[in-house]
C-alpha cells in the first residue's frame, strides 16, 4: 500500500472526525433548546449542552474516587463555567481536525474529553462498544501526523524543516 493511499486515509478519518466535534461543539453554542434536526431525508439529534450536562450526571453519578469527585462535584457543581469550556474545546478540537492543523492535539483533546466518561460507564452496563469506537480512532489520530495529508499541519512541517511536532 502506498504511503499517499494510507495517508489519504488517515485524512478522511481526521476530517470525519473533526466534522464530528466541530458539529457537536457548534450544537452547544446554537442548539441549546433542542438538539434535534430534520432536514426531510434524514432526521438527527447532537449534543447540545443540556445533552451533555446529561451524559455526564448518568456518567458520574456511581463512579469512582477520583473521578466522582472531578466530574459529579466539581465540573458538574460549576456547569456554568465547564459547558463553555466544554463548547470552546470540542470547537477548537473539530477545527483541528477539519483543518490538518496540530491534528494530533485536537485528536488527544477529543480522548481527554471523552476517556474519563468511558471509563465512568464501564460498570454501567451498556453497550461495551459505544465509546470505543470513538475512543480507538481518535487514539490513532493523536499518534499518526495525520494533519500532514490535506491539512496544514504538512506545510507547517515543511515550514519548519520536519520539526512541526503535530
Amino acid at each position: 500500500m502506498s504511503p499517499r493511499l494510507l495517508g489519504g486515509g488517515f485524512a478522511a478519518l481526521r476530517v470525519f472526525f473533526g466534522a464530528i466535534w466541530l458539529s457537536n461543539g457548534l450544537a452547544k453554542v446554537f442548539a441549546n433548546q433542542n438538539s434535534n434536526f430534520d432536514w426531510g431525508f434524514v432526521s438527527f439529534n447532537l449534543i447540545n449542552r443540556p445533552a451533555a450536562k446529561s451524559i455526564l450526571e448518568g456518567a458520574s453519578d456511581d463512579t469512582f474516587q477520583p473521578l466522582r469527585w472531578i466530574y459529579h462535584d466539581f465540573v458538574l457543581g460549576n456547569w456554568g463555567l465547564f459547558q463553555w469550556f466544554l463548547t470552546i474545546a470540542e470547537v477548537v478540537a473539530g477545527l483541528m481536525l477539519l483543518l490538518g492543523v496540530a491534528a494530533r492535539l485536537g485528536a488527544l483533546i477529543g480522548l481527554m474529553l471523552i476517556g474519563p466518561v468511558w471509563v465512568m460507564l464501564l460498570d454501567s452496563n451498556q453497550y461495551f462498544w459505544a465509546y470505543p469506537v470513538e475512543l480507538l480512532p481518535l487514539l490513532v489520530l493523536a499518534i499518526v501526523p495525520a494533519g500532514r495529508m490535506f491539512g496544514q499541519d504538512g506545510k507547517l512541517a515543511t515550514r519548519y524543516a520536519g520539526r512541526w511536532p503535530f
